[in-house]
């Protein structure tokens, strides 16, 4: 469900950014608001309050944003709070972000490896998903897990691709257990 809200906000603020030609303002502006609003919890508690009437988190929304953020994200954000919808801004945000990144034509990548790279190891994974992806960018994110023991797992979207030393240890073994001793 939550998945679903967040495509179909996402996507309406998307068409909007569109329509209006403001892809690259409403990016800016929702990547700063994203940020602003994870780091205040306190207006979160708020405005996902189920005490607290509509039109008052409106009215502190307002007062928050109103000449600060365009006209656009403030009767966005309006729509969200009226919908009973402000507890997945994070998810719409971050839809909006990716979609505006397909857009662009950049890809976002997770790669997990079992040991920091290096810079020049790093160049080569993003050459490589460069040439082998649609993307003329990729906007990677690193992690290390020491449990994989070596090789790497990148995913893409929902496409994942594991070279994993564990997984492959994985994969012999359900190989060998379905080998039967005569």
């Amino acid at each position: 469900m939550a998945k679903l809200i967040s495509k179909t906000y996402g996507d309406a603020l998307f068409e909007l950014a569109t329509e209006e030609d403001q892809v690259d303002a409403l990016y800016e502006e929702v990547t700063a608001l994203q940020q602003i609003l994870k780091d205040n919890e306190e207006l979160n508690n708020l405005m996902n309050h189920p005490k607290i009437a509509k039109e008052e988190k409106l009215q502190v929304m307002e007062n928050i944003f109103s000449g600060r953020v365009s006209k656009e994200l403030t009767g966005f954000l309006s729509l969200v709070i009226m919908k009973d919808r402000y507890g997945e801004i994070d998810h719409i945000f971050r839809y909006f972000i990716d979609r505006v990144k397909a857009m662009k034509g950049i890809g976002i990548a997770y790669v997990t490896t079992a040991a920091e790279l290096k810079d020049s190891q790093k160049q080569q994974i993003v050459d490589k998903l460069i040439a082998t992806t649609a993307y003329k960018e990729m906007e990677i994110h690193y992690a290390v897990d020491s449990k994989l023991i070596g090789g790497m797992l990148i995913r893409i979207g929902d496409r994942v691709v594991d070279s994993s030393v564990k997984t492959k240890l994985e994969e012999l073994q359900k190989q060998l257990l379905k080998i039967q001793l005569a």
